[in-house]
C-alpha cells in the first residue's frame, strides 16, 4: 500500500504560480512512478505530468509544456508540480497518483491516489 497526500493548491490570479507537493508513506516510494491528473467540473480526469522512478525522465501533457515542472525527491519521499504562468483553464482538483514500474499517461494504470487538492485560478 502507498498513501499519497497532495497539498499546495489555493486560488492565484491568471498569469501566477503554485507549487503542489505530493507526500507519499507506505511501500518504497522510489520503486513507484508518479504522475499528476486534473479533473475539472463536468469533465473527465485527465493526465498532466508524470515522472520515472529516479526522476530522471518526465513527460507532460501539450497543455501544460513550457509551463509546469514534474519533479521529485526521493530522500523526502514527495513529488512535486511547479506550475507557472497559470490561466483559467488550469482550475481543477489535481491528484497525485503512483505506479508501480513504467510512468503512464493513462489514469487506469495507477493503482494509488490521493484526495486531491483544489487549484483555482481567476482571470
Amino acid at each position: 500500500q502507498v498513501q499519497l497526500v497532495e497539498s499546495g493548491g489555493g486560488l492565484v490570479q491568471a498569469g501566477g504560480s503554485l507549487r503542489l507537493s505530493c507526500a507519499a508513506s507506505g511501500r518504497t516510494f522510489s520503486a513507484y512512478a508518479m504522475g499528476w491528473f486534473r479533473q475539472a467540473p463536468g469533465k473527465e480526469r485527465e493526465f498532466v505530468a508524470a515522472i520515472n522512478w529516479s526522476g530522471g525522465n518526465t513527460v507532460g501533457s501539450d497543455s501544460v509544456k513550457g509551463r509546469f515542472t514534474i519533479s521529485r525527491d526521493n530522500t523526502k519521499n514527495t513529488v512535486y508540480l511547479q506550475m507557472n504562468s497559470l490561466n483559467p483553464e488550469d482550475t481543477a482538483v489535481y491528484y497525485c497518483a503512483a505506479r508501480p514500474g513504467r510512468w503512464s499517461r493513462w489514469v487506469h494504470e495507477y493503482s494509488y491516489w490521493g484526495q486531491g487538492t483544489q487549484v483555482t485560478v481567476s482571470s
